[in-house]
C-alpha cells in the first residue's frame, strides 16, 4: 500500500515506532558495558576482551549496514525492519546464556548483523515519511533514541536490575521482551515505504553514492564521531570504577549522562535545519573535543562528571545523527537513500564502532584506562578538519552539491 504524500498522522505514528525500535537497538547494544565489571569477574575476562566484544558487534554491524541498504532500496523496508527487530532482541537475551568469551563473541557478532540491517532501513523509512522541513528534526529524534536508551537507560536498568535478579545473565534475558512487543506493533502498523515502490531510479548503480562529495565526507566524519563517543561508551564505565573508584550505582548515574545528553543531541540536527549542516558539524566537533579534555581532568565528582559527559554526548551523538541522517540522505543519488545511509553508517561502525574499541581496549590493557580518553580526543579532533570540506545541503540554505570527481549534482 503506497504512502499518501502528506499523511501527517502516519508520519508521527511511524516516527514513534522507529524511535522506540532504534532506542532498543541502543539498549541491547550497550547493556554490556555497565555489566562488564561483573562479567569480567565471572568469566575471567580483561579490558582488551571488552574492546573486542564491542568491536566485533560494530564490525558486523558496519558490513551488514552497507549490504542491506541496497536490498532495502530495491525490495522494501517493512519485512527487513520486523525481521531485524525480532533477531537482535532474541540474540540479546542469548547473551545472558553465554558462559565463555568465545560464546559472547559469537552472539555479539550475529547480533551486529541484525542491528546493522535495522539501521539504514529505519533511517530511510524516517526520510520517506518526513516532510522536508522536518527531515533534520525527525532524523535527529530517531537517532538520538539510540543514546537515550543505550547510554541513558542501559546503565540504570543494568545496575538496578542487578539488585532484584540473581545475576547479570538475567538482565540480558529480560531485555528481549520490549523488542518483541515493538516488532509486533511494526508488523501491524507499518505500511510498505512509498519510496521502495518507486522504480524510476532503480537502475542507478549502487556505487553512485561514491561520487557524492558529502556522502564520502559523511562516512569519514562518522568514523571520527564514533571513534570518540563509542570509545567513551565502552571504556568510561570501567574507567569510573577502576580509576576514579566510584560505586556501581554512581557509575550508572554518571554514564547515564551519555544517554540523556545524546537524546538532546537531536537538537544538533534540528538546529542544522536553520544554520546549516556544515557549520553545525564544525561547531559540534570543536566543542566536543575541548570538553573531553576537560572531562579527563575532573576527579571523583559524580555531579561534575555527569554534567560534562552530558554535553559531550549531546554534541558527539548529535553529529552522528547529523552525518548519518540529513547529510547522508540529502547527498544520496535518487533511489539510493538507504544505500547511502548504509554506507555512511556502516563505514562509521566498521572503524568507529568496531576497530576503535579494539584499539582502545589494547591501549587500556597496556597503558591504562586513561589513555583511551586521549584516543577519543584524537578522533573528534580529526572530525573538525573533515567537516570543513562539507558542502551545504540544508533545504533552507541549499547550494548545489559537489561530486567527485565532477561537479554534477548527486541528487
Amino acid at each position: 500500500m503506497d504512502l499518501p504524500p502528506h499523511d501527517i498522522r502516519y508520519e508521527y505514528r511511524t516516527l514513534v515506532l522507529i524511535c522506540f525500535g532504534f532506542g532498543l537497538v541502543g539498549l541491547d547494544r550497550w547493556l554490556l558495558a555497565p555489566l562488564f565489571p561483573y562479567i569480567m569477574k565471572d568469566l575471567g575476562l580483561n579490558f582488551q576482551q571488552l574492546g573486542s566484544l564491542a568491536g566485533i558487534l560494530g564490525i558486523a554491524w558496519g558490513f551488514w549496514s552497507i549490504a542491506m541498504g541496497p536490498v532495502s532500496d530495491r525490495f522494501g523496508r517493512k519485512k527487513l525492519l520486523v525481521g531485524a527487530m525480532l533477531a537482535f532482541s532474541l540474540l540479546s537475551s542469548l547473551t545472558g546464556l553465554a558462559g565463555s568469551f568465545l560464546a559472547l563473541m559469537g552472539i555479539r557478532a550475529i547480533m551486529g548483523v541484525a542491528e546493522g540491517a535495522f539501521t539504514p532501513v529505519s533511517v530511510a523509512v524516517t526520510e520517506d515519511v518526513s516532510a522536508p522541513s522536518r527531515r533534520g528534526f525527525n532524523m535527529g529524534i530517531q537517532l538520538s533514541m539510540f543514546s537515550l536508551f543505550g547510554f541513558g537507560f542501559a546503565p540504570i536498568v543494568a545496575t538496578q536490575l542487578l539488585r532484584v535478579v540473581p545475576s547479570w545473565h538475567w538482565v540480558f534475558m529480560v531485555s528481549a521482551i520490549p523488542g518483541l512487543i515493538i516488532a509486533g506493533l511494526m508488523m501491524l502498523l507499518l505500511r510498505e515505504s512509498h519510496a521502495t515502490r518507486t522504480t524510476e531510479h532503480l537502475d542507478v548503480p549502487w556505487t553512485s553514492h561514491f561520487r557524492s562529495r558529502n556522502v564520502v565526507l559523511a562516512a569519514v566524519a562518522n568514523c571520527c564521531a564514533m571513534a570518540g563517543i563509542f570509545t567513551m561508551g565502552a571504556m568510561v564505565p570501567s574507567y569510573l570504577i577502576e580509576v576514579l573508584r566510584l560505586s556501581p550505582q554512581s557509575m550508572g548515574f554518571v554514564v547515564s549522562a551519555m544517554g540523556f545528553g545524546g537524546f538532546c543531541g537531536s537538537l544538533v540536527a534540528a538546529v542544522s535545519d536553520y544554520i546549516g549542516r556544515k557549520l553545525m558539524s564544525v561547531i559540534g566537533f570543536v566543542v566536543a573535543t575541548v570538553l573531553v579534555l576537560i572531562f579527563m581532568r575532573i576527579g571523583s565528582n559524580p555531579v561534575q562528571l555527569f554534567c560534562m559527559l552530558f554535553v559531550i554526548s549531546m554534541l558527539a551523538v548529535g553529529i552522528l545523527g547529523l552525518v548519518t541522517g540529513p547529510i547522508a540522505a540529502e547527498g544520496a543519488p535518487p533511489g539510493l537513500i538507504a544505500s547511502s545511509v548504509g554506507f555512511v553508517s556502516g563505514s562509521g561502525e566498521i572503524f568507529g564502532g568496531g576497530i576503535a574499541p579494539v584499539i582502545a581496549g589494547a591501549l587500556a590493557q597496556h597503558f591504562g584506562l586513561g589513555s583511551t580518553l586521549w584516543f577519543a580526543v584524537a578522533g573528534l579532533a580529526v572530525g573538525v578538519i573533515v567537516s570543513l570540506f562539507l558542502v551545504e545541503t540544508a533545504p533552507r540554505r541549499r547550494r548545489p552539491l559537489l561530486t567527485l570527481p565532477t561537479h554534477t549534482d548527486a541528487r
